[in-house]
């Protein structure tokens, strides 16, 4: 059995499906099932559940299923053989509608009607009689002959698209042109809509429709004329490709294709590579050479120890450019250089390689707080054959001032074999009689309180000293390691050993000083001997200091090596495409990682060429494309989750770096680490090495790719930039094709050509270019046959590109967020209009928009003679209508295709326009960050409402200070982001005023 039960409330469909459940097992094996809407908070069900209880009940593994109005319409299960009313039918559609369902022949329906109800039963007894009629009537009409419809008429001319079967007949042409119509770019002042003549029988289509005759004129029968102009129309549009062959408008599907890509799978989990010079196996019992490099460390500070070099030892050579083998380290009290220098290689016996990994293990581990017992580093440890970090940082000494591997205190790590010639054992330690010699600079530790000190040398106190402790009291140094600590000193005449702390490991890759240490004298302790354990001897405090910055260093060149690698990948199949590797390591550096350089400004660079390339190709190749199809297929090709999807394809995720160097996860060369495994691949060719996964998201991947776009553009210029573009998938050139459209009207009958050109100063070889840029959509009149909207799409992306990269080659000591900033303040479509109503170019705008008169004539009346002195920022308190800024594209992409696409032409045209050019001191906080930030600031309470709604946009700031209450509500035709900059910048100048009136 298949069974309906239709029910009003969705409460009800759970309390049915309840009892239903606890009853049928008692008598057969049949289950229920209860489906609701979405408009309810109880339980509610997502379609994709909804749809797999439908297909149960198809199939019979659900045989009831309690329903509200949901499934009156569409559910068509055959086997349906019982309907039943629970609550009755509110209308007579509803009545229909769920008799319907009872699909299987001699099915039946029932209504449940509560007792005593008489007007519910009157009502369906209606409903029942009602239906009867129209049966009744269908079977009488049925056995009537059909006559011929005039609507058949409609069927006789169609235009058929063979590869998919599409057909557009006479009676569905007007409803899909003026749905393509409908898709054509559209502002607040015109609607794209076709025109019909019916005068002369010709239609006129909007300028933004890419046909070259943009009016269809047919000849016909009278009365059908318009659909066989209409259905004219689809069909050139479907021959220039402005249709698809399922004649649907192309900008639908494209929308559709980039919606798709947003919604592609993205795994978050990323490799993190490591270099592949500092990864190797460990060779089986025979020496092996390792490349020496010299770690020349010079502080930049003053302080009691100074730093001395270091030895790092490869396996492999070091491919670094000169300017990767140089950089500094922010430090407490400054900075920290280093300075690599190849020195030759050294040839090390299995004995040699194990004693360099116990002291780099040992020492390391002690400073980064790692419990290491030597000891328990065998021989089978270190050397199994298994991928690990292989290299060695071991201490230098000038012989000779030739530096050279001290040898000696890498024997440190075994103080028993040190014997003196000149004094005998006579203090006694924690683990028995030594030298003193020894402990002049010992690395020890105190079993009482588990920590670990270097010592400097032997003082002329004893246990019987005095101390100064707390509140000027004074007792000795044995009473006092008797009241802290519980313990008796058993040599209370020996010498005490003058110690200071180990050095903490600290993340100094940062490029800021840190705050400073607590004072150097309290960094000393006096201990005694016999509480000491040595753990390495003889080894100085300026190597433990030394070895302290080892971490952040080796983690900085660690990151030079994988950009390196990166660079070596490119390089391999464009090896023409050089860049320094440096570069590559700040477009793969994120903020996040907290270091003084990262991708923000090459990733503002690179997504303004990759903006300007794409546009001029697609400009180029699509001359019949208009400007809303335009930006929709470069949205595909440069959107986020398209850039990522290309960078994950090259494998650039495990490149990037997005999080804070961390100390306490840097692996200590030697150590087999049980948090990660490293693991091998291969990539066209080359080898990668990866140490697991960490959280990386979309965007980043994509910001990096746009980043290293900037760095090949900043390094070796647009050619660079085409090469990686073309290396990660993105093909692009700068072919010129020539710009073709019928335009027969003379340019100087329509605008003031000589006005123009004097302004821009550049003279039009094609006028007509200037026409149309200054040609709004609703300038109907067939004389130019296509406005701006093109023309603005690519000066767009000029211009953008233009002012982007001015900005970063004029100011290159800003910062990245400076930059950012600047772009902001200079390219958007406010500073445009400003520089457009300075220039009156207000007055040679052809539209046919009252609207768009009376937004400029307003504006015009608002527009002080002050805020018209610059041409940036967010000060004007004034809304632009968008026409004007869009202008100042059009004309540049105007210029751009006339000059053949040369973009120093439109820059010494279109920059006058625009001047005086931001300036790191001239900019502004954009109000709506600066309004945020002093709310967040003084702990006011600041709430906002935006909307729009029938082109009216309304965006109302109530700020709450100090209990005063600062409010403005904007209301216009502006977008939403100009609405709230707007009325963020009232509420600041009501906050500002307030704050006077107080002074």
């Amino acid at each position: 059995m298949r069974c309906i039960v239709f029910v009003e409330r969705v409460i009800t469909a759970i309390v049915l499906e309840v009892l239903l459940n606890n009853l049928l097992p008692k008598y057969n094996s049949w289950t229920a099932k209860f489906i609701a809407g979405n408009s309810s908070k109880l339980q509610n069900q997502s379609r994709k559940n909804q749809n797999q209880i439908v297909e149960d009940f198809r199939m019979g593994l659900v045989n009831v299923i309690v329903a509200t109005s949901i499934l009156e319409e569409g559910l068509d299960v055959q086997s349906c053989n019982l309907v039943i009313r629970f609550d009755p039918s509110p209308t007579v559609c509803s009545f229909v509608q769920s008799r319907g369902r009872a699909r299987m022949q001699n099915s039946d329906y029932i209504l449940m009607v509560k007792s005593g109800d008489s007007v519910t039963r009157s009502r369906l007894e209606k409903y029942l009689d009602g239906v009867e009629m129209m049966r009744k009537e269908s079977l009488h009409h049925s056995s009537l002959p059909c006559e011929s419809l005039e609507s058949d008429k409609f069927n006789e001319q169609t235009y058929r698209v063979a590869s998919t079967g599409a057909v557009v007949n006479l009676s569905s042409s007007i409803t899909l042109l003026y749905l393509y119509c409908s898709r054509l770019p559209a502002d607040g002042y015109f609607k794209p809509t076709p025109r019909w003549d019916k005068q002369t029988g010709t239609l006129y289509l909007p300028k933004s429709c890419p046909l070259q005759v943009q009016a269809v004129n047919v000849h016909g029968e009278s009365k059908y004329l318009k659909n066989i102009a209409c259905l004219e129309a689809c069909k050139r549009l479907h021959m220039i490709g402005a249709l698809t062959d399922n004649l649907v408008p192309s900008i639908v599907v494209e929308k559709a294709e980039v919606e798709d890509f947003g919604n592609e799978p993205y795994d978050e989990d990323q490799p993190s590579y490591v270099p592949l010079e500092l990864v190797n196996r460990m060779p089986n019992n025979s020496n092996t050479i390792y490349y020496c490099y010299l770690l020349e460390l010079k502080q930049n500070f003053s302080y009691d120890i100074t730093v001395q070099d270091i030895f790092l030892a490869t396996r492999v050579k070091l491919d670094l450019e000169t300017e990767c083998m140089q950089f500094n380290m922010g430090f407490d009290r400054g900075s920290l250089s280093v300075n690599l220098k190849y020195k030759g290689s050294i040839n090390l016996s299995p004995d040699q390689v194990l004693l360099c990994k116990r002291f780099q293990v040992n020492v390391l581990g002690i400073l980064m707080n790692h419990k290491t017992d030597m000891e328990t580093v065998s021989d089978k440890f270190c050397l199994e054959d298994d991928l690990e970090f292989d290299y060695l940082l071991l201490p230098s000494i000038a012989i000779e001032e030739t530096p050279s591997v001290d040898w000696i205190t890498i024997n440190s790590i075994h103080p028993s074999i040190v014997k003196c010639l000149h004094h005998e054992a006579n203090i006694w330690t924690e683990k028995g009689l030594v030298c003193p010699c020894i402990l002049r600079n010992a690395l020890i530790c105190t079993p009482h309180n588990g920590r670990t000190y270097i010592t400097t040398g032997i003082m002329e106190l004893d246990g019987n000293s005095p101390l100064e402790v707390g509140d000027g009291e004074v007792i000795t140094y044995k009473k006092y390691f008797g009241q802290k600590h519980g313990i008796q000193l058993r040599f209370e005449h020996q010498r005490l050993l003058k110690a200071r702390h180990v050095f903490p490991v600290k993340n100094y890759c940062h490029g800021y000083r840190q705050a400073k240490d607590r004072d150097v004298s309290k960094t000393f302790v006096e201990l005694p001997p016999e509480l000491c354990s040595i753990i390495m001897s003889p080894i100085s405090v300026r190597t433990i200091y030394s070895f302290s910055f080892i971490p952040s260093i080796m983690h900085r060149l660690e990151s030079l090596l994988v950009a390196l690698n990166f660079k070596k990948m490119h390089l391999s199949l464009c090896p023409q495409n050089s860049i320094q590797t440096f570069k590559v390591l700040e477009a793969m550096t994120t903020k996040s990682c907290k270091e003084n350089f990262h991708y923000e400004s090459l990733e503002t660079l690179g997504d303004s060429f990759l903006k300007y390339a794409v546009s001029q190709q697609l400009f180029n190749m699509y001359e019949n494309h208009h400007e809303g199809l335009l930006s929709v297929k470069r949205e595909k090709i440069i959107c986020n989750a398209a850039l990522c999807k290309l960078g994950c394809s090259s494998k650039l995720p495990g490149f990037i770096r997005n999080e804070p160097f961390d100390p306490k996860t840097w692996i200590i060369p030697g150590v087999k680490s049980r948090c990660f495994k490293l693991e091998e691949t291969v990539f066209k060719g080359t080898k990668i090495y990866t140490r697991g996964n960490r959280k990386l998201k979309r965007k980043i991947a994509a910001d990096v790719v746009e980043a290293l776009i900037g760095a090949f553009l900043s390094t070796g210029g647009e050619m660079a930039a085409l090469l990686f573009l073309d290396w990660v998938g993105i093909k692009v050139n700068f072919n010129i094709t020539p710009y073709e459209r019928q335009f027969d009207a003379c340019p100087d009958n329509l605008i003031n050509v000589s006005f123009l050109e004097s302004l821009l100063k550049h003279s039009f070889r094609d006028r007509s270019l200037l026409v149309e840029a200054m040609t709004h959509g609703s300038y109907m009149l067939p004389d130019v046959p296509r406005c701006y909207q093109r023309l603005e799409y690519l000066g767009d992306a000029v211009l953008d590109y233009l002012i982007t990269t001015h900005l970063y080659n004029e100011h290159p000591g800003m910062t990245p967020g400076q930059l950012t900033d600047m772009r902001s303040a200079s390219v958007n479509n406010d500073c445009y209009a400003m520089s457009a109503i300075k220039v009156q170019l207000h007055k040679h705008v052809l539209h046919a928009s009252q609207e768009l008169h009376k937004h400029i004539a307003a504006t015009l009346d608002k527009f002080d003679e002050q805020s018209s002195s610059q041409t940036f920022g967010w000060e004007s308190e004034a809304s632009f209508p968008k026409v004007l800024g869009d202008i100042i594209e059009s004309l540049a992409g105007a210029i751009f295709v006339d000059s053949g696409y040369n973009k120093e032409v439109v820059w010494q045209s279109i920059r006058p326009l625009l001047e005086p050019l931001v300036t790191p001191d001239t900019l502004t906080i954009h109000p709506i960050r600066e309004l945020t930030e002093l709310c967040q600031k003084m702990n006011y309470t600041m709430e906002k409402n935006l909307s729009r709604n029938d082109g009216v946009t309304s965006c109302r700031i109530e700020v709450i200070a100090d209990g005063i209450i600062h409010q403005y509500e904007y209301k216009g035709s502006t977008d939403k982001k100009t609405a709230t900059r707007l009325a963020c910048k009232r509420v600041l100048n009501s906050l500002q005023l307030k704050e006077t009136q107080d002074q």
